[in-house]
């Protein structure tokens, strides 16, 4: 049975993603900051009927808590077959860039950059030991620079510090498909799209179900579809 282990996975689209994963015949480790939340949302997908899950505390912000989440994997599986770091945060808003505090920024970025970083720099090893490792980096349209470029939606500008996020969190996705091009990995950005989930007080316009199914598309990939990219469910995003 292939393993996927997916932070923030106790609610919204990761919590959905872990469903469509499970259903699909993996092995679905709930990641997630808060253990008991993460507890209840196992339990909740176990009472579906998708009882091939688990879940492990991890704070993606802190290096301990990282290396805690793979020394129990490690006693769990010979290897992990798909890493999705889905944990995110928006923060406050507004994040108009010319007045934007710097803490706010390395509070986005904590998370949404750095947290995917380091959880991948840890994560490796388990994933060098599968035949097929993939990585889905869950960004977002507004990481962009086309998009940013090019948009008139006055909505954006409220999410400057979370958009500098995703934008950083591209570039890693490039250089480390580029690090293991010529290797079995699979590694991608995917933008779910607007979503209604607790990031935007539920004001999307699709549902969390709607917005995993593009990030299990690419973290089931066969080795034919390409690595290095950046998806959206229509297709291929420019960066």
């Amino acid at each position: 049975m292939k393993t996927a282990f997916i932070t923030g996975a106790n609610k919204g689209i990761g919590f959905e993603t872990a469903r469509q994963l499970a259903q699909l015949g993996y092995f679905v480790y709930i990641g997630s900051r808060d253990p008991s939340k993460g507890s209840e949302a196992a339990e909740k997908l176990k009472a579906a009927g998708c009882t091939n899950v688990d879940c492990i505390k991890i704070d993606v912000t802190d290096s301990h808590s990282i290396q805690s989440a793979v020394k129990k994997l490690e006693r769990k599986i010979p290897c992990l077959d798909v890493l999705i770091n889905n944990a995110g945060i928006a923060g406050t808003q507004p994040q108009n860039i010319s007045a934007c505090k710097t803490k706010l920024l390395r509070e986005v970025f904590e998370t949404n950059f750095f947290g995917a970083v380091q959880t991948t720099q840890q994560f490796i090893g388990l994933l060098k030991k599968a035949a097929a490792p993939r990585i889905v980096n869950v960004s977002s349209q507004l990481g962009s620079l086309t998009v940013q470029s090019s948009s008139q939606n006055p909505n954006y500008r409220v999410y400057d510090a979370y958009s500098c996020s995703k934008t950083a969190l591209n570039a890693f996705t490039v250089l480390l498909a580029k690090e293991f091009q010529g290797t079995h990995f699979k590694i991608n950005s995917v933008a779910p799209g607007y979503t209604a989930t607790d990031l935007n007080q539920f004001r999307g316009t699709q549902t969390p179900a709607q917005a995993a199914q593009v990030i299990v598309k690419y973290a089931t990939s066969d080795n034919d579809r390409p690595t290095g990219g950046y998806f959206k469910k229509e297709g291929e995003l420019a960066w």
